[in-house]
């Protein structure tokens, strides 16, 4: 019979020790140095697990690779901190420094998962350990497969099997924001738009269509859409609207009979994903366009009761989130969300992933303040 995936999991002799109440930059090179590229997250899983059923005013639920940490001190209100645990793959190019294990140059943290997303994690680790007393009932989520397809998202998952855990007023996902409360997030939608032709040999192109060619004016059009920028709730998202990646092909010496763009379409939050789908169609009119994948942005959530006293508590004027990040996930159930959390995320995923030791401090010295 196999186990399900709700019961707690029996940590090995091997499964690493978590010292959450120490130093939170240290905490942070703690979880780096324990790999989880999306699709093998388990061992960090069981790590993080084994150090939350150590503090007694948590209760514990685990789903495969996810784990839902949760006061139950019958407060007014409760708010949900998030993160998820896997990072994408290592680099391979010599002498970068995103590796795993961490490695710290003075205060500056390098690492597979610096920025994306450990530091937040931590900051989430350190909260549950030291709030056994918050002013609001508290639900931490860390969950698996964030980097990959939505689909795997363990997050997702959460929602579909164990969605009476995840009630809440507010929502903070750890994202790296430097610090900043950034609001909500765009949407993103995919499209492939083909060209067809006819096969010849190059040598005899008039016998032939060129499949390539025809796909000029579709990059011409996306070349010249002048993006724009949509205020929702009293913040500017920007959009963009790119050719992400061009395949066609199938020798040198022959007449190409097919062509296929790519398309990233990323819409302001004021949007659906339909009236998304609608405005590509209108630009790329006359074309054969199929979408392959399509994510609902969030609004800001800085309307919500909580907002506020949360922004005051972190000091800074909050920004948008440009991108797309599981904030939309909690919009799409009805709870308000925010992204916050140490680092740039312009390093995320790069060769040189680092992070500031005392800007993962400062995150969760707001937090506590905001909480306590």
């Amino acid at each position: 019979m196999s186990t399900p995936r709700s019961q707690a999991t029996t940590p090995s002799s091997t499964t690493t020790v978590l010292d959450l109440k120490g130093d939170v930059a240290a905490l942070t090179a703690a979880l780096m140095n324990i790999e989880s590229v999306s699709g093998h997250e388990k061992t960090l899983a069981d790590a993080v697990e084994a150090a939350l059923r150590l503090l007694p005013h948590l209760s514990i639920t685990r789903n495969g690779d996810a784990i839902v940490a949760r006061t139950e001190l019958g407060l007014a209100e409760r708010i949900i901190l998030a993160g998820h645990l896997d990072t994408v793959p290592l680099p391979t190019a010599t002498g970068s420094r995103g590796t795993v294990p961490s490695s710290w140059d003075g205060e500056v943290l390098y690492g597979r998962g610096a920025t994306d997303m450990k530091g937040g994690v931590a900051v989430q680790l350190a909260l549950a350990a030291r709030l056994s007393a918050p002013s609001k009932d508290l639900t931490f989520i860390f969950y698996d497969h964030e980097e990959v397809a939505a689909a795997k998202s363990g997050l997702g998952r959460l929602v579909l099997e164990n969605r009476e855990l995840l009630n809440a007023d507010f929502g903070i996902l750890l994202e790296p924001t430097n610090g900043t409360v950034e609001g909500g997030c765009n949407g993103t939608i995919r499209f492939e738009a083909t060209t067809r032709g006819l096969a010849a040999h190059s040598a005899r192109a008039w016998m032939g269509e060129n499949a390539i060619h025809a796909a000029a004016p579709i990059l011409a059009r996306l070349a010249a859409y002048e993006p724009a920028t949509v205020n929702v709730d009293g913040l500017d998202y920007r959009e963009s609207m790119n050719a992400v990646k061009i395949h066609g092909g199938t020798a040198g010496n022959v007449i190409p009979d097919g062509c296929v763009v790519e398309i990233n379409y990323r819409f302001a939050p004021d949007k659906t994903p339909a009236q998304a789908q609608a405005h590509v169609r209108e630009l790329l009119g006359g074309f054969e366009l199929v979408c392959t994948d399509s994510s609902a942005g969030a609004r800001p959530g800085l309307n919500a009761p909580a907002a506020a006293s949360f922004v005051a508590a972190v000091g800074r004027e909050p920004l948008p989130k440009y991108g797309w990040t599981d904030v939309a996930r909690l919009s799409e159930m009805g709870i308000p969300a925010v992204n916050f959390g140490p680092g740039d995320a312009l390093l995320a995923h790069s060769d040189n992933e680092h992070v500031h030791a005392e800007a993962i401090r400062e995150c969760l010295a707001a937090l506590t303040r905001w909480l306590s």
